[in-house]
């Protein structure tokens, strides 16, 4: 009924130009889906691995399948060490299911290249580790990794 009138030195009020809003949205969200890195594997277990005096960093890791072996970070499960195999608490017959689950989920190029990488707390002993290792011997996992810390001698 009543409009306002505005004199000629008035400006009429501006609406805000949104019509962009959402592909600056949708391009910030395309940014941190592509630049964002997602956490493999939660350790169930503590791991602090053993100093070593040479080591190399692994060039791909898209090759690479972890196994987790220490005490369980959650003091109701006991101290004794436990084995890991992605998000869940394992036994030893399972670890060569689990490499052979892994290996289709790779390029039929890579399987062979296909590392596991063994972080095992270095209170472990090594009777866990061989038998992990004689369970990856028949599932013919023959490149194994150990995690460890660097040494202080390194230059």
């Amino acid at each position: 009924m009543f409009q306002k009138k505005y004199s000629r030195s008035e400006k009429e009020p501006q609406e805000n130009a949104t019509s962009s809003l959402p592909d600056i949205v949708f391009m910030l969200l395309f940014f941190f889906m592509v630049a964002t890195v997602m956490k493999e594997n939660e350790p169930l277990v503590k791991i602090s691995p053993p100093e070593a005096s040479e080591s190399k960093k692994l060039e791909d890791r898209s090759l690479v399948r972890h196994i987790f072996i220490g005490p369980p970070q959650n003091r109701v499960l006991g101290d004794q060490p436990r084995l890991q195999l992605n998000d869940a608490f394992a036994s030893i017959n399972d670890v060569r299911p689990y490499i052979e689950e892994q290996r289709p989920q790779m390029p039929e190029v890579l399987q062979e290249k296909m590392i596991v990488s063994l972080k095992v707390d270095q209170a472990t002993q090594m009777q866990m580790v061989t038998d992990v290792k004689q369970e990856l011997k028949k599932a013919s996992a023959r490149k194994i990794n150990y995690a460890s810390t660097p040494g202080n001698d390194r230059p």
